[in-house]
Parts: C-alpha cells; structure tokens; sequence
C-alpha cells in the first residue's frame, strides 16, 4: 500500500486526461480522414491509433488503482507513461512513417508522458515519507 499525497496523484491526472483526449481526437480525425478519403489515414496511423486509445483506457485504470493505495499500480502508470514516450518520440522521429499532423500529435503525447513520469517520480518520492 503506497502512502501518496492527493496533490501528487492530482498532478499525474491531469496529463492522463489530456492524453486520453488527445487519443479519442485522434481516432475521430482518422475516421474523419477516412471518410472522406483522405490518403492521410495510412494503416500505420491507424494502428498507432488503436494502440493510443487502448493505452488511453488502460491508464486511467491504472491511476485509479493508485489513488486506492496500490503502489503496483502507480509503478504501472509510469511504465506504461515511458513506454509511450520513447515509443511516440521514435514515431515522430521517423521520417515518413506519419503525416506530419500525426507526428505533431506524437510529440504532444511525449510531452504528456513526460509531464506523468514526472508526477509519478514526486508520488513515488512521497510514497516513502509520511505526510
């Protein structure tokens, strides 16, 4: 059980949303692509996207586990946070592997990750301390 201040799981929350928003808006944009027949809606996209937004429901489950006390949890929340940082930063990197909205979209997400690492680095530091 993990003894970890409200304010340093609030500060991971906040990033955790923004990124399961910007993974919803990036699946309704490649539908929206793909409906109108846009060549911008690759299969690589699409895939990169289905993997966003299965991360996106498996990361607030994590965070809810660790605002109940479970440091398991809240180790989870930021490998899965470093997973999808290096993963989308090689994904902007790459050149040609996505249109550049969706690269853009990539370095937003590095930038939420790196923003939950962080919070996740003061919950773990607190974790240890009693409040």
């Amino acid at each position: 059980m993990v003894n970890t201040a409200p304010s340093a799981l609030a500060a991971i929350e906040r990033p955790v949303r923004a990124y399961v928003v910007v993974a919803v808006a990036t699946v309704l944009a490649l539908a929206l692509l793909t409906a109108l027949g846009s060549a911008q809606a690759t299969t690589d996209a699409w895939v990169h996207a289905v993997i966003v937004v299965v991360l996106a429901a498996l990361l607030p489950l994590r965070l809810r586990a660790a605002r109940r006390g479970s440091g398991r949890a809240l180790a989870a929340v930021g490998v899965i946070a470093a997973v999808l940082a290096v993963a989308n930063l090689v994904e902007a990197v790459l050149p040609g592997l996505f249109p550049v909205w969706l690269r853009l979209v990539s370095v937003l997400v590095v930038v939420l990750m790196a923003w939950t690492l962080l919070g996740v680095r003061a919950a773990l530091g607190r974790a240890g301390r009693p409040d």
